[in-house]
């Protein structure tokens, strides 16, 4: 693996680890406000900062593909959202975990060209263990909320491989990650404004718990987080990520053992290994392959 490449896996990695760090930091702040109300605030503190830091490498090439990404990005968070609703939070992280098998299928769809075979049965074996995780009794009934995190599901799958290929595009032109970085995070921020009135009753009541979120996760788990995504995907695949960030219910667990010393059940457990096996099975079974080309025949006119 080159140098680069094994970078940017790592980087993606951290990105698991922090969002682990935060699960319970969000669920805490939420008993202070509405979901789509912390989102939008979240975000906009992320592209405030963002905006700063990179105003003097904003490329207008980046604009329109940043907005894209952004919308697919909003879309997620408004989906699940809506789901937790009507559903359970154990069945709506399943669901949302089902954006690991959808990657490879989209990007099949995208550029053309069939999955390889390692990255298919790893991306197997992390959905089933992602399963074992996260549900306590299996059942095929779906209700309305379970329906919506089916498209919470597909909107995280689609934003990861726009974010691959509109990033490797940005790598192409010379434009920058800078530019689609913050886009996308400027466009969350508006619709999670402009949408939240309806998606919700507002809630919001400010203390330090709620504060230490906020500049938490706008900083770390937003800024951060997707400023080195949008940078890491221009030299990594879409599949490669969906799965390394399997991890992210892995190290939630690992964060609330740590701080409440909270266990898992057996078969929580073994789930949690088959995630890690999944993982292993790509990056063991790894040949000399590269990020899915842009601009070829095999690859979509934008």
């Amino acid at each position: 693996m080159r140098p680069r490449r094994w970078h940017a896996e790592l980087a993606l990695l951290g990105n698991a680890l922090i969002w682990g760090f935060t699960f319970q930091m969000v669920k805490n702040a939420l008993a202070d406000a509405s979901p789509v109300l912390f989102v939008a605030v979240r975000f906009s503190l992320a592209g405030i900062l963002l905006m700063l830091v990179y105003v003097r490498k904003l490329d207008r090439r980046m604009v329109l593909p940043g907005g894209l990404v952004g919308l697919l990005l909003f879309a997620g968070y408004a989906f699940q959202t809506s789901g937790l609703r009507f559903t359970t939070p154990a069945k709506s992280a399943f669901i949302t975990g089902l954006s690991i098998p959808m990657v490879p299928l989209i990007t099949s769809l995208v550029y053309r060209n069939r999955p390889r075979p390692a990255e298919l049965a790893g991306v197997l074996v992390a959905t089933i263990g992602m399963g074992l995780m996260t549900l306590q009794d299996i059942h095929l009934h779906m209700n309305r909320g379970d329906i919506l995190t089916v498209f919470c599901a597909g909107a995280f799958a689609g934003h990861i491989v726009a974010l691959g290929y509109f990033g490797q595009q940005a790598v192409r032109q010379g434009a920058g990650f800078e530019s689609l970085a913050v886009g996308q995070i400027v466009t969350a921020a508006l619709c999670g404004f402009v949408s939240f009135n309806w998606l919700e009753t507002p809630r919001w009541h400010m203390s330090s718990g709620l504060a230490i979120a906020l500049a938490i996760t706008g900083i770390a788990a937003t800024a951060l987080a997707f400023t080195v995504q949008t940078w890491a995907q221009g030299h990594t695949t879409a599949t490669r990520t969906a799965l390394i960030y399997a991890l992210e219910p892995v190290f939630a667990w690992l964060f609330s053992w740590f701080l409440t010393g909270e266990l898992l059940s057996r078969r929580a457990t073994l789930g949690a290994g088959l995630i890690l096996a999944g993982i292993l099975l790509v990056e063991v079974k790894r040949t000399d392959d590269k990020p899915h080309p842009i601009g070829n025949r095999a690859s979509p006119e934008v």
